[in-house]
Formats: C-alpha cells, structure tokens, sequence
C-alpha cells in the first residue's frame, strides 16, 4: 500500500468496443465511457485485446482512440492501446494517440513473429524513440507466445518514458523480480482481476481490468479500499467478485463480458470473425455469475 499513488492507478478499464452492424457503435462506445467514469473507474485503455484490436481497420483504431480522448475530456487518463507485431505500425499508432491527447500507450509484445529478447528491446526502444508519450509495456505470453524477461523489462526501464507493465503472465512471483530489477518508482498493473490481490501486495498499484466493464464501482471501490489500508474490505469485494472474473474466461475474452454488456443494457454482444457468438452455456454462466454478484437489473436477476 502507498500513500502517494503515481497518476496511473487503480482500476483501469480494458474497454470492450461496441459493434452494431459490423462497424463500431459510437454512441454506445461514448456511453460507455461516461458510465465508467460516473462509477469512479481511474482510467480508461480503448483498442486493447479486450477492445479486439486486431480485428479493427487502421481507420477504426484510431477512431475509438479519439472517441475515447473526446469522451473522457481530461477527467480521467486514457492509456490507448498501440501495439503490433509490426514495429511500423505500433510507431503510426503511437504518433496518432499522442497528437490526438492520449495520456499514455500501451503495447503489447509482438505477437506471432516471435522475436528474441534482443528483437523485443529493439522494438520498444523504437517505439519510445518515435513519440513523446509515456509507454507501459503488455506481457502477455498466453496470446502473444512471446515472454519478455525481467531482464529486458530492466534495460527498458532505464529509457525515461517508459514507465510500468501490464502483467499478464500468470507469475504471482515475478512482481517481486520486477520490483527488485526495475525499481519502485516503475509502475506494475495486474492484467489478470483474478490475482490482483496479490499483485497489490508485491507492489502493483492497479490493475487493468476486462471485469470493470461490467463492475466498475466494485473494482474502483476494492482499489480505494486497497489504498486507504482497508484489507478487509478489498478482500470482500474481490471475492464476491471471482465468479464473475471466471466467467470473463470461460471462452475467449471478449465474448462473454460483451454479453455481460448487453446484460446490462450498455450495448450490443456483437464480436468480429473470428470471434464467434458465446454458446448457450456460456450465456447462463455469466448471467448466474452477474446475478450472484448483484449486478444485473432485478428483473433478470429474478
């Protein structure tokens, strides 16, 4: 626990973009954000894995970002979303979130090309060198196959803008290694709601979150908690909260949290190709769990 919380914090929304007949759903997306931050969420990342980035045209990514950008009009910080397993392509999308008004990128270890630890410093140093804005790096090795070493986390946070990790990788140990090889002042968010209980405890001050969707006054309530040293009250919240943070992943994410969405009347369930509608079992996990956790309206929660 801190008493002097950096500027990136607490519960962070991994936002899901809304589709309605095949293209993005503005008005849904800006509502959207407005709800976030009316139930206290600290910031908000557009056009991440939760946001099917990889399924979006160039046109469409930089879209939402300045959809984001406009909509939360300063009130919170907007970390867009900006990686690619193409160097080129993570430097176009980073030039456009910083001339837009992003506050912050996030990127994501190349996927696909499988790159060593060498090709990973070089991609990101070529990033950093490219823009003006501060950067958290993405570890996510179950999507991306790709690990980044605590060692190459290391000589990356020695170049001044680039300031945390997203840490997807399943590793309660490595915020400690991390910790302990990047210094304190680098900034680590879980990027798994299931285990960010423990990420707090090694040092994590946030978490970017696919359950704030759906549940942002919980999460941004269990970070406060967190903060204000409430323990106890962080621990109920997270564990009325797990079955909803399994039922995310009970199929491919985004899936089901957009059918929790929909749910709750926020927008449609639409996913790209070769994302597929959730199965009928799916439906009724996610609804029991929304339903046990108090969040769905009480006519659907009868």
């Amino acid at each position: 626990m801190s008493t002097s919380l950096p500027r990136f914090h607490g519960s962070l929304v991994a936002l899901i973009t809304p589709f309605k007949d095949g293209g993005v759903d503005g008005a849904a997306f800006e509502k959207l954000v407005h709800w976030q931050i009316e139930n206290g969420t600290h910031g908000l990342v557009p056009v991440g894995t939760t946001g099917e980035s990889p399924t979006l045209s160039p046109a469409e990514h930089d879209q939402v970002i300045e959809l984001c950008v406009k909509a939360t009009a300063g009130r919170v910080p907007v970390i867009a979303g900006a990686g690619s397993n193409s160097t080129e392509e993570a430097i176009a999308h980073s030039r456009h979130a910083e001339k837009v008004g992003a506050d912050a990128l996030l990127h994501v270890t190349p996927y696909y090309n499988k790159p060593t630890q060498e090709g990973l410093y070089r991609h990101f140093k070529a990033i950093h060198d490219s823009c003006g804005l501060p950067i958290f790096l993405y570890n996510i090795p179950g999507r991306s196959v790709i690990d980044m070493s605590v060692e190459t986390m290391a000589r990356l946070a020695e170049l001044p803008r680039i300031i945390g990790v997203k840490d997807a990788a399943a590793d309660l140990a490595r915020p400690v290694r991390t910790r302990r090889a990047c210094g304190r002042e680098f900034i680590q968010l879980s990027g798994d709601d299931a285990v960010v209980l423990p990420f707090l405890v090694h040092g994590a001050v946030g978490c970017i979150s696919v359950t704030a969707n759906i549940a942002p006054r919980a999460l941004s309530e269990l970070h406060e908690a967190w903060a204000a040293g409430d323990v106890a009250r962080a621990q109920a919240i997270n564990e009325a909260l797990m079955p909803v943070h399994e039922a995310m992943f009970c199929e491919t994410s985004p899936g089901p949290v957009k059918y929790a969405a929909s749910l709750l009347g926020l927008c449609g369930e639409e996913v790209r190709l070769p994302l597929a509608p959730i199965a009928d079992s799916t439906r009724t996990r996610v609804q029991d769990a929304l339903a046990g956790a108090g969040l769905l309206p009480t006519a659907l929660a009868a």
